[in-house]
């Protein structure tokens, strides 16, 4: 085992790009509306990977993820989707799906092979155009540019009608995504993070406060408007089962409440699916610990 590494990322025009996911065979592809201020963004997976889940949010809008729990049939995922759009955004996963099925991807069943595609959906429609949301069509579409240049950061995709900050009312800043990788020996995490937080952005210098705390009370009111919701998804090349990968979507969790202040508010809906390709032996508390560093990295990023 090696010494633990940040990943390597180089400035593009203000964002920060990656040229690709360390973890082999994931692809990450983007839809996205500057415009309406939504979109939707798609982790393709290889074959047989394994995934698991945890939401700690209160306004979760998600799809398939019952699927993920440990108890279970389903052994492995194809891909994984995160949309904006609210609960509306969900239907990108139809066009995923359609993607997969016709690249002979999913469960066998008698009746063909079922895709298996999880999918988290943040709150923008009131970013943009409340209108614009994410369709099967647009699914698809981010799907099938999985296959073109990885962008890991910026407000893309899932993050283009993102904001943090959303508890300073008119002084929010824009969110979007942000990505980070730990690396340690052969073993590889990296954390794909949508930022689209309630609360700020916490570069680790500052710790929960009277004051902040004050904030949280006096606008509760503002709060319940549930215009928020961070999401995000942990992929590794180790060799995990689903009880593995839901203590890795735990770290995630972890991750997540060191980089933002305040986490998992009754009105985010605060969501990790991670996923495991099984390349790699490794300890699964390495990698639970692995994915809170790169979670709390990946949402600081989104600052910078």
């Amino acid at each position: 085992m090696g010494k633990l590494s940040q990943d390597q990322r180089v400035p593009v025009g203000g964002s920060e790009r990656d040229m690709t996911i360390g973890v082999v065979g994931v692809r990450v592809g983007h839809w996205t509306d500057s415009v309406g201020e939504t979109g939707c963004t798609v982790l393709m997976l290889p074959d047989g990977s394994t995934a698991s889940c945890e939401v700690r949010g209160g306004a979760p809008a998600s799809r398939e993820l019952d699927a993920l729990a440990p108890d279970k049939v389903v052994s492995s995922v194809d891909a994984i989707v995160l949309t904006g759009g609210s609960a509306f955004g969900l239907a990108a996963a139809d066009g995923v799906m359609r993607y997969l099925e016709e690249r002979g991807r999913g469960v066998p069943t008698p009746g063909g092979k079922v895709p298996i595609v999880p999918t988290l959906a943040l709150f923008d429609l009131c970013a943009g155009d409340s209108a614009a949301r994410p369709t099967a069509e647009h699914g698809y579409t981010a799907a099938a540019a999985s296959l073109g240049e990885q962008v890991l950061h910026g407000r893309v995709g899932a993050g283009a009608g993102a904001y943090v900050a959303h508890w300073r009312g008119p002084r929010r800043r824009p969110g979007g995504i942000g990505y980070a990788e730990q690396r340690l020996g052969d073993v590889v995490v990296g954390a794909l993070c949508v930022v689209n937080a309630f609360g700020d952005i916490d570069d680790g210098a500052a710790s929960v406060s009277l004051e902040a705390v004050e904030q949280l009370e006096q606008l509760r009111e503002f709060a319940g408007a549930r215009t928020h919701t961070t999401i995000g998804a942990v992929v590794t090349n180790a060799r995990l089962t689903k009880v593995g990968c839901r203590i890795v979507a735990q770290g995630a969790h972890d991750g997540l409440a060191r980089a933002l202040t305040p986490p998992h508010t009754r009105f985010d809906g605060d969501g990790f699916i991670a996923a495991a390709t099984g390349e790699v032996e490794s300890d699964v508390d390495t990698v639970r610990l692995m994915a809170l560093a790169s979670v709390t990295e990946a949402i600081r990023s989104v600052a910078r």
